[in-house]
């Protein structure tokens, strides 16, 4: 299979788990729109992207670092997800579906999701292995690995397009009340998925 095909279906596998960040960007899309949503998963995909680079490239000092620190990332992590769950919580749904926010929002939206994503340094411990498993950051092919990187993310953002625009089709049938109920859902779920980080980092 062509390298890049190969690392935009890696890219789509990893993604497409419903976990944390998921749940935020259904959040985001029936709150502020189908933007928010799909911004909030490139967020997602550019830190697999860098979580990709490192092991596709080899940079052992990285990971060795980021792991030698992850109880400490992991409970910035958690805390992160702690605030962005109750912010979702207080979040109060807009009616337009396809309203573009504003650029300093989006912003958020983006930066928010790329470092909860980061936070998770274990992924770089999959990475690894399934790199290792095609031969690719070993070898010194860094031709292959910036292709199986750049397949990684957009096969992650693919993933979060399809996500966004599926939820902001349902999202047209729900009225105002609904839409503010599954915020809500959706803040208490992060919120839980924030107190299990933290735990686990404890």
């Amino acid at each position: 299979m062509n390298i890049l095909l190969q690392g935009i279906v890696l890219g789509f596998s990893i993604a497409a788990p419903v976990g944390p960040i998921g749940v935020l960007c259904i959040q985001r899309t029936v709150s502020k729109g189908r933007f928010s949503g799909f911004v909030s998963g490139l967020g997602a995909a550019s830190a697999d992207a860098v979580y990709g680079a490192i092991a596709g490239f080899g940079i052992t000092l990285v990971s060795s670092l980021l792991l030698e620190h992850q109880t400490t990332i992991r409970i910035i992590g958690g805390a992160l997800l702690l605030y962005l769950g109750v912010q979702s919580f207080r979040t109060e749904p807009t009616n337009d579906s396809t309203a573009a926010t504003n650029t300093s929002e989006l912003t958020r939206d983006y930066g928010s999701t790329f470092l909860l994503t980061i936070t998770n340094p274990v992924t770089i411990l999959a990475f690894v292995g399934i790199f290792a498993g095609l031969g690719i950051g070993t070898s010194g092919a860094y031709a292959d690995a910036a292709a199986l990187v750049g397949g990684v993310f957009l096969g992650s953002a693919l993933w979060w397009l399809t996500l966004s625009v599926g939820v902001s089709l349902f999202r047209t049938r729900f009225t105002q009340t609904v839409m503010r109920r599954v915020s809500q859902l959706a803040g208490l779920i992060i919120v839980g998925f924030g107190i299990l980080a933290l735990w686990g980092a404890v």
